[in-house]
């Protein structure tokens, strides 16, 4: 007599994981992207304490004389301080790789799957609200100081992977594209904030005009969408001028002109043409572009910038606890220090019990609050908005640069606390990533084999 076979109960349904890591093409591409970030963290590091022991040294007037020198075409509206084409010009190169960066993110990146991105979107939302929500409180009774609210809001990928080379940190893959992505989108939540609320007496005609140029650069950059024979040279003989025109225009209109260079960015195709497979479906003009602009980003501009921006005369010991005890600094070390890892880590507890995802086994919750410490280090971008709220040079903004450095090193000491003593963790992870048992050039664990 046969027996029926015991009904093998269905097995319950697979939580979403947060996250869980993309394809391996991702990871190598950020990894490539996060190397020369390092390079470039290191020499933002380095002006930035050049000018501070510039700007502190017996030799201050030269440095401050260096930084307002004027140099520029007046009938143009570019009659501009060293400091300010600094801040205008150089960054928005910075911001032209932030806008193709979010871009090909989005359009061609594991981001353009929604379950991929609405983490690291939401924990940047929340990286922003937070901040600038305690530097309000903080700020409140004061009008003068409250326009600075937007100052903590921006990560500094550059700082923050200096800080992991420093520590020896092997932070997973996963979670290093989860702190270039967060940095991305707060960045370009910054740069929305400049253009709606940091913008003075716009003109409308010169943002009207800026429009044509940009037009004409969009146009030709899809007909430079693929690079073969000749033109490599034309896109860059023709795309360029066109950008800084459309820049100029963009800062005669009121706008900042950083605002130009994401624009720009995002105007860019991210897809390459394949053209029937042939030659012609070779590097992608995005890519080209990422692949030239972001040494000039990380290695001139942002230090660059940094040099002219972080200088800051403390005077003494008096004076920097004068400047401490400005609601100014401490809005912006409350804000940074404790405002971004509770918006970040806050924002990703709430949404994986919304969407009762649970977090990939391989990580646990004190490894996402060691990153959301780190994005606390808030630098390029918020040295920039300090300039824009109190103008450069003032008391306030001098206060705001105290307070942008002492929150960023303190953040910076909390979060290599934190990874340190994860380190042996992720150094098993960064082995079982390596591991490729069938020799098919991609680790297994990419392919849900290990």
């Amino acid at each position: 007599m046969n027996h029926p076979s015991p009904i093998t109960p269905p097995s319950p349904p697979r939580k979403p994981a947060v996250f869980s890591r993309g394809s391996y093409a991702e990871a190598l591409r950020i990894g490539e992207i996060l190397r020369k970030e390092t390079v470039g963290g290191a020499l933002l590091v380095s002006a930035a304490l050049i000018a501070l022991l510039w700007a502190n040294s017996p030799a201050s007037d030269s440095y401050f004389a260096l930084r307002d020198f004027k140099v520029g075409y007046e009938p143009w509206h570019l009659d501009l301080s060293l400091g300010a084409w600094a801040a205008d010009g150089l960054l928005a190169i910075f911001f032209f790789l932030v806008g193709l960066e979010l871009k090909r993110e989005f359009v061609a990146g594991d981001l353009r799957q929604i379950s991929k991105s609405i983490v690291p979107v939401t924990a940047a939302a929340g990286g922003v609200l937070v901040p600038a929500l305690i530097y309000a409180a903080i700020n409140f009774t004061s009008p003068e100081t409250l326009r600075g609210w937007a100052i903590p809001t921006a990560t500094d990928i550059a700082f923050a992977v200096a800080v992991l080379a420093i520590i020896g940190s092997h932070l997973p893959s996963a979670l290093r594209i989860f702190l270039l992505t967060l940095a991305v989108v707060d960045d370009l939540i910054a740069i929305t904030i400049i253009a709606f609320f940091y913008t003075s007496d716009l003109q409308p005609v010169p943002l009207l005009l800026a429009l044509i140029p940009l037009a004409i650069y969009a146009f030709l950059a899809q007909k430079f969408r693929y690079f073969f024979g000749r033109k490599v040279l034309a896109s860059w003989f023709i795309l360029l001028p066109l950008g800084a025109v459309t820049w100029a225009l963009v800062h005669a209109s009121g706008i900042h002109a950083t605002v130009a260079g994401v624009l720009l960015g995002f105007a860019i195709p991210v897809i390459r043409s394949q053209a029937g497979g042939g030659p012609e479906a070779g590097p992608g003009l995005a890519e080209i572009f990422e692949h030239r602009f972001r040494p000039i980003s990380a290695g001139i501009a942002v230090p660059v910038f940094a040099f002219f921006s972080a200088g800051v005369a403390v005077g003494g010991l008096e004076g920097l606890a004068s400047a401490l005890a400005d609601p100014v600094a401490l809005g912006i070390i409350a804000a940074l220090v404790l405002g971004k890892p509770i918006g970040i880590l806050g924002t990703t507890w709430v949404l994986t019990k919304a969407t009762r995802a649970e977090l990939d086994t391989s990580f646990k919750w004190i490894d996402v609050f060691g990153v959301a410490l780190l994005a606390g280090i808030g630098f390029t971008v918020s040295l920039l908005v300090a300039e824009l709220s109190f103008g450069q040079g003032t008391l306030q903004d001098d206060h705001a640069k105290v307070g942008i450095l002492a929150a960023s090193l303190l953040a910076a000491l909390l979060a290599t606390a934190v990874l340190k003593t994860r380190n042996r963790h992720y150094r098993v992870a960064e082995e079982l990533e390596k591991v490729d048992a069938d020799q098919d050039g991609i680790p297994d664990v990419y392919q849900g084999r290990a």
